[in-house]
């Protein structure tokens, strides 16, 4: 086989790799082996009020699949600093919706990019048509996801406003975990119930047109956008929706096999030598996991 030959062999070897040889659903993550660091601890018991509300076995859990998420997933600023709240944001909000599926896991996406402030569909954060606060990356974007660190930061900040981007776009991707963005995450729901589900979120969106709910507008553009603002709302006020939309709120439940942390927003402070330690010890802040600080 003469040099040209077998270079062309070599080509047509690597495009057939790169067209059909393993994909992002295919690799293998990385299992966290080192402790979860104590000052992280404090960081979701402050900024992540689902968190807060479970209880210290379920602590330990969430805390694996944010360490698990974090050693497959980079979390990148574009022209902003992160830090540690930023990157356990962003891991929170993609364990937040799947907390009760211990073995999911996110294979199809290894990097979220952080912007400065909202950015337009050309990625740009100055000028005019600056309107996007969150994306799943397609195309050549394929496996990145883009959020506002603003936004990401005002959805934990706020409890009460019934929105969060970044858990908004971690529920895109839920949805197209079975290969279509459609509102129906067929991953999740069970068959049977997805006439149902269909049919009350035509039912709501009729109402949103008509101005006879309160949920967020934009829900109404199409039936994905539906599922990821009442999954903002689910996860934010779970309370609020179990009152004023009961119907959508046990579908929810069906769909993500939670209670939606199904208590009142807490008040945030931060945590003092002399309170409880929030990994559920029983112990004061000061003599367990704040120990580094008050030593």
């Amino acid at each position: 086989m003469d040099l040209f030959l077998f270079a062309l062999l070599v080509i047509s070897l690597l495009v057939l790799f790169i067209l059909f040889g393993p994909g992002p659903k295919e690799r293998k993550l990385i299992e966290p082996h080192e402790p979860f660091p104590v000052h992280w601890k404090n960081i979701l018991s402050e900024n992540v009020s689902f968190y807060y509300h479970l209880s210290a076995e379920e602590k330990k859990q969430f805390e694996y699949k944010v360490q698990e998420f974090l050693s497959n997933v980079r979390i990148t600023g574009i022209q902003t600093g992160i830090d540690d709240t930023d990157r356990l944001l962003v891991a929170s909000s993609a364990i937040i919706p799947i907390f009760r599926f211990p073995n999911w896991q996110y294979t199809t996406i290894y990097e979220v990019l952080l912007y400065p402030a909202a950015f337009n569909e050309k990625f740009e954060t100055e000028g005019k048509e600056r309107s996007i606060l969150g994306m799943v990356g397609t195309g050549y974007m394929e496996g990145k996801m883009i959020l506002s660190k603003p936004a990401l930061l005002t959805g934990f900040k706020n409890e009460t406003d019934k929105m969060n981007t970044a858990i908004h776009e971690f529920v895109h991707l839920i949805d197209k975990a079975d290969g279509t963005v459609d509102g129906i995450p067929q991953v999740l729901l069970q068959k049977q119930y997805s006439i149902p589900w269909l049919d009350l979120i035509n039912k709501n969106i009729e109402e949103i047109c008509a101005g006879s709910s309160d949920i967020n507008p934009y829900a109404a553009t199409n039936k994905q956008e539906f599922f990821a603002v009442v999954c903002e709302y689910f996860f934010e006020r779970p309370d609020l929706l179990e009152m004023k939309h009961p119907q959508l709120y046990r579908f929810l439940q069906e769909i993500f096999q939670q209670q939606g942390a199904s208590k009142p927003p807490r008040k945030k402070h931060k945590i003092e030598r002399n309170d409880p330690c929030p990994c559920g010890s029983g112990k004061k802040f000061k003599h367990c996991c704040g120990s580094v600080h008050y030593s």
